[in-house]
């Protein structure tokens, strides 16, 4: 009786020894939900949710017309490296149309979609859906920090299919050099039929673009010029030149662009020279545009002024009496943002957004167009979210 007692007692004592090894043993698998090497590769890769949004308040010509919370900007990006000489960034816009484009096949609403190879410490290429490298510090900023573009921007074909070659010169000197189809829709979508223009076979771009860094980084230039053939023996020839002094609490850009098309690209000269949008002009439209941006900043406050103003001309206007020049349009932003956060990227803003439009007369009676003003009252919030 006594040694079955103390058999009772030891396998009363074993027991939770048992038990809880039992219970370490049902989890047979070891392995982590996500295997260690794709946990380097997600480390390597991020994710971001640009945003703008608003509360928007509208005019024109002095008279509130509407008022509404608007999704300005909403841009997903998934960017990073997948090896070490490989290099990927995709993006897209999900506030612009999907229906894949006539030319390239891709989808509106994707700006970005490529792969960077580096084949040396200087020398790397790119190829897929790239963003021209146009010069101007407007142009080169992140666009959900954009609250209004100057026309010559607004109205240009910005993300196009094609290859790259970049060089890192130095640290304060690169240059890159970009062939791209020359827009993303067919040559009859955008221009209709136009007498003794023959479309051209392969509609190719060519971009040259200089960043340079000065003066221990207080100035910074973003240089290009880029020819694109519209059609066949026509071209529209483009320069931007951005340039930016960078000190403590104060930045101060400028940039100068001019477009030179034989074809009328931008719509703009068009849309005044024909309202019923039927015929392009052509054989000489000039478009340029001067844009300046002050930022001072006050602890969490910044203190913002935008202003720009673009000029239309109309060189190959066949009227023996023409103007050249049809129109001037003027922009200013005055802006205060608060960045309420010092690890993260997210400020709140309201502005103002004026524009300006001011016809000469030669187009007002030629064409019956007329002097106008709009202009946006918003409140709202910025911020590219580091989602992974």
């Amino acid at each position: 009786m006594r040694y079955f007692i103390m058999a009772v007692l030891l396998l009363l004592c074993l027991s939770p020894v048992a038990q809880q090894q039992k219970q370490v043993d049902t989890f047979t698998d070891k392995h982590p939900l996500i295997p260690e090497a794709k946990q380097k590769l997600l480390s390597n890769i991020s994710v971001i949710a640009n945003m703008q949004s608003s509360l928007r308040n509208e005019f024109v010509d002095g008279e509130y017309t509407k008022g509404r919370f608007l999704m300005n900007q909403f841009r997903l990006e998934i960017k990073g490296k997948i090896h070490d000489r490989v290099y990927f960034r995709f993006r897209d816009r999900y506030t612009k149309q999907t229906e894949p484009q006539s030319e390239d096949n891709m989808s509106a609403s994707t700006d970005l979609a490529y792969i960077q190879v580096t084949a040396t410490d200087k020398l790397s290429f790119t190829i897929g859906k790239l963003c021209a490298d146009w010069g101007g510090i407007e142009f080169d900023m992140n666009p959900i920090d954009i609250y209004q573009y100057s026309d010559i921007v607004d109205y240009s074909d910005n993300f196009l299919l094609g290859m790259g070659l970049q060089y890192q010169v130095n640290e304060r000197h690169s240059l890159s050099f970009q062939a791209l189809n020359s827009r993303t829709r067919s040559f009859s979508e955008i221009y209709g039929n136009v007498p003794g223009i023959t479309e051209a076979a392969f509609p190719i771009a060519a971009v040259a673009n200089w960043r340079g860094s000065l003066f221990n980084g207080k100035v910074n230039t973003i240089w290009s010029y880029s020819i694109f053939k519209e059609a066949r023996s026509t071209y529209m020839n483009y320069i931007a030149l951005g340039n930016q002094l960078v000190l403590d609490r104060f930045q101060l850009a400028y940039d100068f662009k001019y477009s030179n098309e034989q074809l009328d690209r931008k719509g703009i000269a068009s849309s005044i020279s024909d309202p019923a949008g039927n015929l392009p002009a052509d054989e000489g439209v000039v478009y340029s545009s001067h844009w300046l941006k002050a930022d001072y900043r006050i602890g969490k406050v910044n203190l913002s002024a935008t202003g720009f103003v673009d000029f239309a001309y109309w060189k190959g206007n066949p009227d023996p009496n023409k103007d050249d020049k049809l129109r001037t349009a003027w922009g200013f932003i005055p802006t205060v943002e608060y960045f309420p956060f010092k690890d993260l990227n997210l400020k709140f803003f309201v502005n103002y957004v004026g524009r300006v439009y001011r016809y000469t007369d030669y187009a007002k009676q030629a064409y019956g167009s007329e002097n106008g003003t709009t202009g946006v009252i918003s409140l709202g919030f910025i911020a590219p979210l580091h989602v992974l």
